[in-house]
């Protein structure tokens, strides 16, 4: 993704009794990809773990497709105490939160203009969210031990999502900063959710490099 694909366009001041501020259709289309892609992540978990549930009711077991082998094991990880943080399934939340910013983003597309309070509630939300996963990473590759792709499907739609929308109200005067990283992110954003994806990328190699390279 190129800088220029995915740069706003709206430049608007949110003075008050002002319009607000959008976004670009690129950063738009970004937020209803990344949400959608965290939809399905949870949607999937969802309905894996309502089967594991069932076959454990019924005194069989439930094998998720997407678990492959004793380290990429979606089973693992959906029957782990953590995959339960707040007392009730975690994919739960991501339906929730992950479709409201397909919401965010389709709302855009349609000429939709936020206040500065929305801007920056929505940027908490995002904080929010990739330092949950964050947690769910430690806990996956050091707790748990394997790996959910579904998850890991989620953890990088959340990444991406987090430092665009951060990139967006730094670059709109929404969140005080220095004109240097203002801009830095008008040109450079996509360096830092690929610099961050890719860590946990090193993270995964390197927890289980015997493993990938037996």
């Amino acid at each position: 993704m190129t800088s220029a694909a995915a740069k706003d366009v709206s430049t608007d001041e949110d003075v008050p009794g002002g319009r607000g501020v959008g976004a670009g259709r690129a950063f738009a289309w970004l937020l209803v990809v990344t949400g959608a892609a965290g939809v399905l992540a949870a949607w999937v978990i969802t309905i894996d773990k309502f089967k594991i549930l069932e076959a454990k009711i019924a005194g069989t077991t439930f094998t998720p497709g997407c678990s492959l082998n004793p380290v990429v094991s979606c089973g693992s990880v959906m029957e782990s105490d953590q995959a339960a943080a707040f007392g009730f399934p975690n994919p739960m939340l991501g339906l929730v939160t992950y479709g409201i910013v397909v919401c965010v983003g389709m709302s855009l597309l349609a000429g939709a203009r936020f206040r500065r309070w929305y801007w920056l509630t929505f940027n908490a939300g995002t904080l929010f969210g990739v330092g949950f996963c964050t947690w769910l990473m430690q806990q996956s590759l050091y707790e748990i031990n394997a790996l959910c792709l579904w998850c890991c499907l989620a953890w990088v739609a959340t990444i991406f999502m987090f430092w665009y929308v951060t990139s967006h109200n730094v670059r709109h005067g929404l969140l005080p900063a220095p004109a240097w990283l203002r801009g830095f992110l008008d040109e450079f954003t996509w360096v830092l959710p690929v610099l961050h994806t890719g860590v946990i990328g090193m993270l995964i190699l390197t927890r289980w490099w015997d493993f990938w390279t037996s």
